[in-house]
């Protein structure tokens, strides 16, 4: 069964109209009584959600009255998807991966136009992205939540199988003209390369599964005779299978004109982003290339808000740690450090720490390197050093807007550190981040950026040094006997771990075969007492301050990752590779 056609409309008026009200269309329908939609609107008001649910979980209608008005109400034709025999050259038009993520299903493509079936008419952008990935007009129908989701399943089966074929059937054809060398590339032929079905699809695909699978950068890597794709998950880098070399030219000239670089430069590196709403989530795609002997290497910053959880209570702390960190953010000012190497957490325990502070009583400002989420109800604030936005100038300023909490993206200097002192000093609790390996360390640094010893004394409230560690699978978590050689890794013997469980990953479909699924962090809080202010003001050494920071209560990285172990979350190997043992 096809779509029904409907009678031509005036499109410019249809879009000037008000969209009628999607009780009144039920009325009219004689679904339900004006009372049972003014009683729906009242429950809506006090606790939220959508009229059709809201109608549904009365059982003031059925769900394919609010269907058949939903699709009154947008415009949109009605599809039976379980009667309909869908040609292959539509399902092809759509990558499974995509069909997955956005719930929908291609139907028909007639006169430049591609009708997509979707469970709620009301997502309209889905509409707006399938235009910008698909590179086609696009029109939707509706189905049920049901049909959809059978009709992928159907059609497209597993994800990566979908990908692994596209992978290894893609070839070039059409583009054996295009010129290796982009110094060559004929101006008039961008747009036949850019848009070819092969760049499109694969790309497409790439950046869908990447983003389904939760990864964190996509990496475009030209060599002599090879196109490597790798996309890094839980902090592991996987690859795809390398689509022909042929492509790479096209593939990164298409990310180029999507991020709205200059496609014509490939001598210098290049900065700009690439925004998209997926599954009602905005997703923003930091774009950065770099030239390189074989082309411009292309690397993608995943940020997706709806996979971050910004809750101290989902960070992977502990229950005393918890509790000391929710106390010192409440703190009226002084300063708290997070240290730790690039990808281990540090802004997410910021963000946690500023939501956990924010209430309309507290005015927050943030000056940040790029502002990378959305906080609601604080004051972001993007540097620009280009325009001389730096850390230093902006917190001059931030001084001036009456604050209460402050955080600088990072501390990267004398001059940025000791305005973020000034600020601890004139009542303002001031977070921000350092690049070192422990919590002690991050005194030393700071004593060599040059800042007064007295000064780090009296303004610096405590240091939390972190890593990520990956979690084990749970769908193959497997119980197992560590060896000796393995505990010795730890400096733990038999006898230290008598009663205890230990798991691993077997591998499976689910964990891409890595035997983890996720990561949690560890910690390092080293509390500010008056014995270690001392310690500070004697310029006493890292090692010197690590065993009195240790003697106050602190637990190491690795202690923390022994615990994490204990508790069956992660493995070995893990946190050997992310800490260091001390002596």
């Amino acid at each position: 069964m096809g779509l029904t056609p409907k009678p031509p409309i005036d499109e410019t008026v249809a879009v000037e109209q008000e969209r009628r009200p999607l009780g009144e269309i039920l009325v009219a329908m004689g679904a339900c009584t004006e009372e049972h939609v003014a009683h729906a609107l009242k429950v809506q008001k006090e606790k939220g959600g959508t009229l059709g649910q809201i109608l549904i979980e009365l059982q003031f209608v059925r769900p394919e009255d609010v269907q058949a008005a939903l699709a009154q109400q947008f415009n949109m034709e009605i599809v039976d998807l379980a009667r309909m025999k869908i040609p292959e050259e539509v399902l092809a038009m759509v990558p499974g991966t995509m069909a997955q993520m956005y719930r929908i299903v291609p139907v028909s493509f007639d006169d430049g136009i591609l009708t997509v079936a979707m469970p709620d008419p009301q997502n309209i952008h889905v509409l707006d992205e399938l235009r910008f990935l698909l590179n086609v007009e696009v029109r939707g129908a509706v189905a049920s939540d049901k049909a959809v989701s059978e009709a992928v399943e159907a059609y497209y089966g597993s994800e990566k199988e979908s990908i692994d074929s596209l992978v290894n059937e893609l070839t070039a054809e059409g583009l054996d003209d295009m010129p290796d060398d982009p110094d060559k590339i004929d101006p008039r032929n961008i747009e036949k390369m850019v848009n070819a079905p092969p760049v499109v699809k694969l790309l497409n695909l790439v950046l869908m599964t990447a983003i389904n699978d939760q990864a964190s950068d996509i990496h475009f890597e030209p060599f002599e005779n090879e196109f490597k794709i790798r996309y890094r998950v839980d902090g592991a880098l996987l690859e795809i299978s390398p689509p022909p070399k042929q492509l790479a030219l096209p593939i990164i000239s298409r990310i180029k004109v999507l991020a709205n670089m200059d496609i014509a430069e490939h001598r210098i590196p290049q900065d700009n982003r690439i925004e998209l709403t997926i599954r009602n989530n905005p997703i923003d795609l930091r774009v950065s290339t770099l030239p390189c002997v074989f082309g411009e290497s292309v690397v993608m910053r995943v940020l997706d808000r709806s996979v971050v959880s910004l809750d101290l209570e989902r960070l992977g702390m502990r229950d005393e740690e918890l509790q000391f960190f929710k106390e010192i953010v409440q703190r009226p000012n002084g300063i708290v450090l997070v240290t730790g190497p690039t990808g281990s957490g540090k802004t997410t325990t910021l963000y946690s720490a500023l939501n956990e502070a924010n209430s309309p009583e507290v005015k927050i400002i943030t000056t940040e390197d790029p502002v990378e989420y959305d906080l609601d109800g604080i004051v972001q604030v993007p540097i620009n050093e280009a325009i001389g936005v730096t850390y230093a100038n902006c917190l001059r300023s931030i001084l001036r807007q009456d604050p209460d909490k402050i955080l600088v993206g990072e501390i990267r200097d004398k001059e940025t550190a000791e305005i973020a002192i000034e600020a601890s000093l004139t009542g303002h609790l001031v977070f921000s981040t350092l690049h070192t390996n422990d919590a002690p360390s991050t005194l030393t640094r700071m004593l060599d950026m040059g800042i007064e010893p007295f000064l780090i004394a009296a303004t610096l409230e405590a240091v939390i040094a972190q890593r990520l560690v990956r979690v084990i699978c749970t769908k193959c978590k497997t119980p197992y006997t560590p060896s000796e050689e393995a505990l010795m890794e730890l400096q733990l013997k038999p006898e230290d771990v008598e009663g205890k469980v230990f798991y691993y990953g077997r591998k499976c479909e689910q964990c891409n075969k890595t035997g983890y699924k996720g990561r949690n962090a560890i910690f390092e809080i080293m509390q500010m007492n008056s014995r270690m202010r001392e310690l500070i003001l004697a310029r006493k050494s890292t090692e010197v301050l690590r065993a009195e920071a240790i003697a106050s209560g602190m637990r190491t990285l690795r202690e923390s990752g022994i615990l994490k172990i204990f508790d069956g979350v992660t493995t070995i190997e893990e946190v050997v590779r992310q800490t260091l043992a001390f002596e």
